[in-house]
């Protein structure tokens, strides 16, 4: 089960950046993480290469953690991200992450957001 001080470190380091480093830190091994109904990815080394793939085609990541609560082993965090990608073009998400602990490791997490809409 996560202190509310472990899980306001987790928060300040993705708020900080270090998207690929907080998963390398905080996740277990075995971790999984899933966005809205797609199947999840499984494993940490999954996680923080994706991570990195994703923030690799980005200029420039803005993350803000709006409010966060912890219940038990259970954990759920509102975050707001403008992600920059190399054309200037801003990619706003407002998603809530609902995550397990294991101890003081996430070992499962959930995206609920509004996926973008195509180009019509």
């Amino acid at each position: 089960m996560p202190s509310r001080a472990r899980l306001d470190e987790f928060i300040r380091v993705v708020e900080s950046g270090d998207h690929a480093g907080a998963i390398e830190r905080y996740y277990t091994d075995d971790a999984s993480m899933q966005e809205n109904t797609t199947p999840p990815r499984v494993g940490r080394d999954t996680l923080v290469a994706h991570e990195r793939g994703i923030l690799a085609r980005m200029r420039h990541v803005y993350s803000k953690a709006v409010t966060s609560v912890v219940e038990g082993d259970r954990v759920a965090i509102h975050w707001i991200f403008e992600l920059t990608d190399e054309t200037g073009k801003v990619h706003r998400v407002d998603e809530v992450a609902l995550q397990e602990w294991r101890g003081d490791r996430i070992f499962r997490e959930r995206f609920f957001y509004q996926p973008a809409k195509p180009a019509s």
